[in-house]
């Protein structure tokens, strides 16, 4: 398994949690521009580990991904304005937001780090981490007795 998913929660149910839900602070800050963090899925393989990252919106433009000291970091900053003007140029409204986010991830010492690729497809950020060839899972061997 992969040593990158973390813990967020205790087991141990608070006086906070049962009276404000069991997650009143996401909710809080989950309709809030700028402090979402997209879903993240990790597989792993017999040959690579996968880490999906859905950011419908996003393009491929946006993303940041970076390797430093066997930890992978996805990250996204994007502004978006929304301008109406009037005749002579003045403004009329102008709103205007920033949404951005960043993921770590600590990676075994089993992968290729120079062999790392990501794609983007439809909203979604594909990393595929290839294994060395001494981590992956080796087939069964039929050893002879003699």
């Amino acid at each position: 398994m992969l040593p990158m998913l973390r813990k967020t929660r205790s087991n141990v149910p608070s006086f906070v949690d049962e009276f404000f839900g069991k997650d009143w602070m996401d909710t809080v800050f989950s309709d809030s521009p700028g402090i979402s963090t997209p879903a993240v899925n990790v597989k792993e393989t017999d040959d690579d580990f996968q880490i999906e990252v859905a950011a419908p919106g996003l393009d491929k433009k946006d993303f940041n991904v970076n390797l430093e000291n066997n930890v992978l970091t996805i990250s996204s900053e994007k502004e978006h304005k929304d301008e109406k003007k009037d005749d002579k140029g003045q403004y009329m409204r102008r709103e205007f937001s920033y949404a951005s986010f960043n993921r770590s991830f600590t990676l075994p010492e089993a992968v290729d780090a120079d062999s790392i690729k990501a794609t983007h497809k439809d909203g979604i950020l594909l990393i595929t981490i290839p294994k060395r060839e001494e981590a992956k899972r080796k087939p069964p061997k039929q050893i002879d007795i003699s």
